[in-house]
């Protein structure tokens, strides 16, 4: 067995070699040929150049961390839900490209589909997809399918559309792996229940990685839970003929330490203002980018997909930085002074200040109450005004403002009541859900884990967080606090 580094080399044939990588949370992984022809290819290897945790490493210097090697790990883990689930094949028929039983089939290609589950992501990760969201170019032409222009869309069409040497459409079908399927995997919507659930869910091959992950990297312990515990104890459940993914009872406490470490790294790392100040900035430029045309759009993207790979390998943090670099040095940003001031904070990762006062404070909600985030978020809204109104009369053409008010609630978990009433006819069992965690009893029976009384979930499902972020120009927080608008600012 030959042991590879991540870059990968093809000089001998795939049938030849097994090739294993050194990953620092797990060690080594094994990987089988079409895994590694995938990762071989321009489309994987452009996520060596996009951080999992887009601008947090400004605040934390050590989450350089890429999307390359968060997804290995997710394939990782969900190879490793299976062989707990006993739903896994043998590590012979897994690494033998000819293996193309059933079962073998079904194993790789959740292992596929979780390698690329993110094959699409953006630049600086979810950072910039927002700004395609909203922009919506293709979503809202005239005699599209109105598809969201996210990254999941966007994998989704790699996948199905590049059917040439090389692009992963054509690897998958060499190797007898259909691309609908793993599409289907990939968004959550396959016929498997169970494989949706262990690519999406509450607790999930994805959610597993990034949390440990993202604490080795950062050097925070948010993201800490006991791994090896917690996979001995997944079980699969026959419910009306349907396989459910559960966790066995005995392992209620570290579900649950798993959904606080989540909890806690949600707010302490990707809501913290700190570090989400540079992600809302970087989000209002790449809107302000694809309105003039300096950036590449959705459809450029397609178009890069079907006919030029290696110029979609560009689509990186790489590319995103050296635009605003560009547009910063040669005079394009003079007429826009606040989006100026913002790339030159981007740029050195300094300026700017997240607002501090009572009506953006964090708060535990009711999930069962929606008037709860209106009432908090039209309170939230009433204070934006009252500060644009003051930068309006009083600032000067460089100062900006930015907010990022959730329009949705940020569940902690589905909670029962909540599930019941999004479950669709179609599946007429809340069981059938996807997303939230199930028990084992040791009767037993299968329980949603909210309804599990001796759970601390069971206390704690029906809130979730409602985090506003509010940040300005330096200058313009000088002013508010001159003015008495605000109480303070985090830095």
């Amino acid at each position: 067995m030959e042991v590879a580094s991540l870059t990968p080399s093809l000089t001998k044939s795939n049938k030849e070699k097994s090739h294993v990588i050194y990953d620092p949370i797990y060690g080594f992984i094994k990987l089988n040929p079409i895994e590694w022809e995938i990762i071989s290819s321009p489309f994987y290897q452009r996520l060596r150049w996009i951080k999992q945790l887009g601008f947090s490493c400004y605040v934390f210097p050590g989450a350089e961390h890429s999307r390359f090697h968060h997804s290995i790990g997710v394939m990782h883990n969900a190879s490793k839900i299976l062989e707990s689930c006993k739903r896994a094949v043998s590590e012979k028929e897994l690494m033998d490209p000819d293996c193309r039983t059933e079962d073998a089939i079904y194993h790789k290609s959740v292992r596929l589909a979780a390698l690329m589950h993110d094959l699409g992501t953006f630049m600086f990760s979810h950072t910039t997809e927002m700004a395609y969201i909203a922009y919506g170019e293709t979503t809202k032409a005239k005699g599209g399918k109105g598809l969201s222009d996210d990254h999941e869309n966007l994998g989704a069409f790699i996948i199905k559309n590049t059917d040439y040497e090389g692009g992963i459409t054509y690897i998958l079908k060499k190797y007898g792996i259909n691309p609908q399927r793993i599409s289907d995997l990939v968004k959550g919507v396959d016929e498997s229940i169970l494989a949706n659930q262990i690519l999406h869910s509450e607790v999930d091959c994805d959610r597993m990685d990034y949390l440990l992950r993202d604490a080795h990297y950062t050097g925070l312990k948010y993201g800490s839970y006991d791994r090896d515990y917690l996979l001995y104890h997944f079980q699969v459940k026959k419910i009306e003929n349907h396989d459910i993914l559960t966790i066995r009872h005995n392992a209620l406490y570290c579900v649950e330490d798993f959904l606080m470490s989540r909890f806690a790294w949600y707010s302490q790392v990707i809501r913290s203002p700190r570090g989400a100040k540079y992600d809302s900035i970087a989000e209002t430029i790449c809107s302000y980018f694809l309105e003039k045309g300096y950036i590449y759009r959705y459809s450029e993207l397609l178009e890069m997909i079907e006919k030029d790979p290696m110029k979609f390998y560009g689509f990186n943090d790489n590319y995103f930085m050296s635009t605003v670099h560009k547009h910063f040095t040669n005079g394009d940003l003079d007429k826009n002074p606040k989006i100026k001031d913002m790339a030159k904070t981007i740029l050195l990762g300094s300026g700017g200040k997240a607002i501090r006062c009572e009506d953006f404070k964090s708060r535990l909600l009711s999930q069962d109450d929606p008037g709860a985030l209106e009432k908090y978020s039209k309170r939230a809204l009433a204070k934006i005004h009252e500060i644009e109104e003051v930068l309006k009369k009083k600032g000067s053409p460089s100062d900006w403002l930015i907010y990022d008010i959730p329009k949705k609630p940020i569940l902690f978990v589905k909670s029962p009541k909540n599930v019941a009433k999004n479950t669709s006819e179609k599946l007429a069992n809340v069981l059938f859900d996807r997303d939230p965690v199930k028990i084992s009893m040791e009767n037993g029976e299968v329980r949603l884990l909210g309804d599990v009384e001796n759970s601390l979930i069971s206390r704690l499902f029906n809130s979730n967080n409602f985090i506003p972020n509010v940040y300005c120009s330096t200058s313009a927080y000088e002013l508010l606090l001159a003015e008495g608008v605000i109480e303070g600012s985090f830095s």
